[in-house]
């Protein structure tokens, strides 16, 4: 478990979360980091950019990168529609959009809550992951996107 949550799980600290779905799977990150969710809007692609950047939008004046968040985490990209969405977070000080297909919860959860996440570094997400929570009998991976978007800013939009 993160040492964040193993320092704070005794204390009764609260968190919030936002709950959302790829591929049939769910996740969620804490709220802290979210601005805004819009519905999906087609991005303008970006020649050379990694894999995982769809394009790029225009945010109320400021541009910003989407992110289809199933590649990023090693999964098959999502097909965008109308009902997908696309979660604006801060990371890094940096606004970037996230592609998900749906969002489906916000859930307050006590931090003693969060369990370890298994060893499947293997597989991708534990690297990017702060553990599990069972909450209504589904399993939710809580994704850290500090970590996950660790050194990712403008220049690495540029030619990969």
């Amino acid at each position: 478990m993160n040492a964040q949550f193993a320092k704070n799980a005794g204390s009764g600290e609260l968190l919030e979360l936002m709950a959302f779905s790829l591929h049939g799977q769910a996740f969620c990150v804490k709220t802290t980091s979210i601005r805004e969710i819009r519905s999906y809007s087609v991005a303008t692609p970006l020649p050379h950019a990694p894999r995982e950047v769809v394009g790029l939008i225009n945010l109320r004046g400021s541009v910003i990168p989407i992110i289809d968040l199933a590649l990023k985490l090693g999964m098959k990209s999502i097909d965008p529609n109308e009902r997908c969405a696309i979660i604006v977070a801060e990371v890094q000080g940096m606004a970037i959009g996230l592609v998900v297909e749906r969002v489906s919860d916000i859930l307050t959860v006590g931090a003693e809550t969060i369990q370890p996440m298994p060893d499947v570094r293997a597989i991708g997400v534990g690297e990017y992951s702060d553990g599990i929570i069972i909450h209504q009998e589904e399993i939710i991976c809580l994704l850290n996107l500090t970590r996950m978007f660790e050194g990712f800013d403008e220049a690495s939009l540029k030619a990969a």
